[in-house]
């Protein structure tokens, strides 16, 4: 007799789709470090999950995680957003300078979109977008590996302090087919997409919606604004969605537990910031000296580690808590690694053991393997 499996229609439906997003959190709702930092003058600053933002000009900036509450992205089912806004102002630009907002992708997550290949996929970007300063603004997907190779986007901002969405196409053409357009194959930097708020002359020879092999140059197009140029000169961003094929889709909204799974592979706060929490234990080496082993979701590489001072920690020993003195990270892998948290005596001999608690509730961990 023959079998007919009956299957479940929406499964079957979405299974296609799950996860189309290269972008990991889009909707800017997961910060871990902090929701705000100011005064930011240099690169690599992070505020909200695997957005960076590189200050390389003169300018000043805060960078914050927004709550909305009205609103055309808000009316669209998003609650946080990005937000950049000039506390000090560069009106000069040196032809060397930027400033970037900026997420990397792993390369490994690019291969389906078959670059380096007569194959290459067209790629969609639509984001949710409001500022104060009107007219062209940029994006730039920034494709680093084999031949460094870039594709600036113009869009317009017609009214200042409004949400507005923009759907941008970054088609496929022979800087991509070839050879020299693959994306390397590993956990490196396959993209960035990189949101340009001032660029110098040495950035704007690209041409809106064209892939160019031009270096570094093709970052942004002539008509870059330095949105820099003014104090309380602002971006907010949310919703941001890459994907692909030649239309924008409804954002991919994930459920909390699975996009903050997606960021932990990059970064991760492992102390809850509460009173005497238990985070680990540890093999105590000396009377003053306990090894305790942190696990933690697998990360893109051999992560660093860094935490707040060594007495905002304590080691639980034979009935009694002991402030730690000093502490250093050793032997981090990508799934595991110990501290080496000393005491100033008291400890049960070699071979006892010890609770790794908090100390306060100012206590952190920073599990860090950012690309």
């Amino acid at each position: 007799m023959a079998i007919t499996r009956i299957g479940n229609p929406a499964i079957a439906d979405v299974r296609g789709v799950n996860f189309r997003n290269i972008i990991i959190n889009g909707g800017m709702d997961i910060a871990q470090r902090t929701t705000s930092t100011a005064s930011i003058t240099g690169s690599g600053v992070f505020v909200i999950d695997r957005w960076k933002f590189d200050e390389g000009a003169d300018a000043t900036v805060t960078m914050s995680q927004e709550t909305l509450t009205s609103g055309d992205a808000y009316n669209n089912g998003f609650r946080k957003s990005l937000k950049v806004l000039v506390t000090t102002a560069d009106t000069s630009l040196a032809s060397n300078q930027s400033e970037q907002l900026m997420q990397h992708v792993e390369a490994q997550n690019l291969q389906y979109l078959n670059f380096g290949t007569s194959g290459a996929k067209n790629l969609t970007l639509s984001f949710w977008y409001k500022s104060n300063v009107t007219g062209i603004h940029t994006v730039c997907i920034d494709k680093s590996d084999t031949t460094r190779t870039t594709c600036p986007l113009e869009f317009t901002v017609s009214s200042a302090n409004t949400w507005e969405k923009h759907t941008l196409h970054a088609n496929a053409n022979a800087a991509v087919q070839g050879s020299s357009g693959a994306i390397a194959n590993d956990n490196g930097t396959g993209f960035r997409v990189m949101w340009g708020l001032a660029y110098g002359s040495d950035y704007t020879s690209g041409t809106s919606g064209t892939w160019v092999q031009n270096g570094t140059g093709g970052f942004s197009t002539s008509n870059q604004q330095n949105i820099v140029a003014a104090v309380d000169n602002y971006v907010e961003l949310t919703g941001v969605q890459l994907e692909v094929g030649q239309a924008a889709s409804d954002f991919e909204f994930l459920p909390h537990d699975v996009n903050l799974q997606r960021c932990l592979r990059y970064f991760q706060e492992m102390a809850p910031k509460k009173n005497d929490c238990r985070i680990a234990i540890g093999e105590n080496v000396s009377g003053q000296r306990c090894d305790p082993v942190l696990q933690y979701v697998e990360k893109r590489a051999n992560p660093s580690v860094t935490f707040t001072a060594a007495n905002t920690f304590s080691l639980y020993n034979a009935n009694t808590s002991r402030d730690c003195t000093s502490m250093t990270a050793d032997n981090f892998s990508e799934i595991c690694g110990n501290l080496n948290a000393n005491v100033s005596s008291g400890l049960t001999p070699t071979g006892g053991a010890s609770q790794f608690i908090t100390n306060g509730t100012g206590s952190q961990i920073f599990v860090d393997a950012e690309l």
